[in-house]
């Protein structure tokens, strides 16, 4: 095998109603495309019939076609099975826009692990309603766009942040604790494609210091979730959940430090899966492969 072909590294994620013979199909095809499997994982949602797999192959007996035409390749068998499918160059991680407010511990721990080589993404930079994150985010050496919004200039400022997204071939919107709802236009348009981090509090502790509020209701569990945004505020599906006990002669302060690592680490999660092709979503849930 010449180094050449090992560099050749794809994953192809694919779903489709459940019926025999499709990881066969699945890999019949990458085996005469001269590929080798290097991971494989696969899900039946016995609940609806659908079938979900992710592969991870690259280059072994030969070089590999680019993905254009290997999608191409693989349109009858996606036809014959009625799949949704997608490759992805392993070597070419998606352009990530994080967006923020005034809170910057989730933007600092997400910056740390991309510079850190833990993060497969290629931070495109940072948007935000507030000029607070500016100097950390130019230290990192990223663009930052100050991009204020009010009630009414909403829409205009929402348009902005969708011409940045195209323009700089943005796959992934990361609300890193932005304190701006998103529009339901814009969430349709971003689809599968922005993942916001809050508190597991909601539906029962809205609203302003959500912290103080599970203080005085003297909670024992607090935690985080990480999910893709949808119309539905906070009603989006989860990719990654966490929590940690806490007990009585814990703080508010201390509820908030703590939940904020549990934020660091939960977003991060779902992140990196993300964008490492590890989630897919099934309706109003989602699939990972982790």
């Amino acid at each position: 095998m010449t180094q050449h072909h090992q560099s050749q590294r794809y994953v192809l994620n694919t779903s489709c109603p459940d019926t025999i013979g499709i990881a066969r199909a699945v890999m019949n095809f990458i085996y005469d495309l001269g590929g080798g499997i290097v991971d494989t994982s696969q899900f039946v949602d016995v609940y609806n019939d659908h079938y979900f797999m992710r592969t991870d192959f690259n280059g072994v007996m030969r070089e590999l076609p680019d993905l254009a035409t290997i999608q191409d390749m693989f349109a009858p068998i996606a036809a014959e099975f009625g799949m949704t499918y997608q490759f992805h160059d392993v070597h070419r991680p998606p352009r990530v826009l994080i967006a923020v407010s005034k809170h910057g511990h989730c933007l600092n721990d997400l910056l740390f692990r991309w510079e850190a080589g833990e993060l497969n993404a290629d931070i495109a930079g940072v948007v935000s309603n507030h000029e607070d994150m500016r100097a950390k985010v130019e230290w990192h050496g990223l663009p930052y766009h100050y991009l204020p919004v009010t009630p009414d200039t909403k829409a205009e400022q929402e348009a902005a942040v969708l011409h940045l997204i195209e323009e700089q071939n943005v796959e992934l919107l990361v609300l890193a604790r932005y304190m701006q709802i998103l529009s339901p236009g814009l969430c349709k348009v971003l689809r599968g494609r922005a993942i916001n981090i809050h508190h597991s509090f909601l539906p029962g502790f809205k609203g302003a210091r959500p912290y103080h509020q599970a203080y005085e209701r003297g909670v024992k569990v607090i935690g985080a979730t990480a999910h893709y945004v949808t119309e539905d505020l906070d009603d989006g599906p989860i990719i990654e959940q966490d929590t940690q006990r806490v007990e009585h002669y814990h703080s508010p302060e201390d509820l908030v430090r703590t939940g904020r690592d549990i934020e660091n680490i939960v977003l991060a999660r779902a992140v990196n899966w993300h964008c490492t092709r590890r989630v897919m979503l099934n309706g109003n849930r989602t699939v990972v492969f982790k």
